[in-house]
């Protein structure tokens, strides 16, 4: 073999190497993605940070919805305007309540003061007439320690209820 073709036969067997790193089977794919996707939620006092943070968890959440999701959100309860502020939430969820959520729809709510967001929840749910939520999906970020009454809040509803824990 001349030097031309040892270099090309390198060549083709370097990329073919390289390229095989490419043939990833789509579970593994997504195993990774999820692994680079590991959301840790800040510390309860930073809302620029939870701010940022909520989204993201939301986003990773969608499912199979396409509608632009609604946030519902309360800032740290060491903000000065927390009461103001949680009964603007309170109205605003309520309101919307009462109207209906359309099938396809996402709610997400999350907060770092999660026991607030829980009564917020509660409150906001307590007139839904049951299974009138069937096909929306409803995300509450929060503490462990809250989701079983949140859960308990939104089953009659007939709604999807997913639970992620902010740690």
């Amino acid at each position: 073999m001349n030097r031309n073709t040892r270099v090309l036969l390198a060549v083709c067997l370097a990329s073919t190497l390289a390229l095989s790193g490419c043939n990833k089977d789509e579970a593994q794919v997504a195993n990774e993605a999820a692994e680079a996707k590991v959301l840790t939620a800040p510390p309860r006092d930073d809302d620029a940070a939870w701010k940022a943070y909520l989204p993201q968890v939301v986003q990773e959440n969608m499912g199979t919805i396409t509608n632009n999701p609604f946030l519902y959100y309360l800032p740290p309860e060491s903000d000065p305007e927390f009461e103001a502020k949680y009964q603007r939430q309170v109205e605003a969820a309520t309101t919307a309540m009462a109207r209906g959520i359309q099938k396809g729809n996402l709610l997400a709510f999350g907060s770092p003061a999660s026991a607030r967001m829980a009564d917020l929840i509660e409150v906001a749910f307590k007139d839904v007439p049951a299974d009138t939520m069937k096909g929306v999906r409803i995300l509450f970020i929060g503490d462990a320690a809250d989701n079983p009454r949140v859960e308990a809040a939104i089953a009659p509803t007939g709604a999807e209820y997913v639970f992620i824990e902010a740690k």
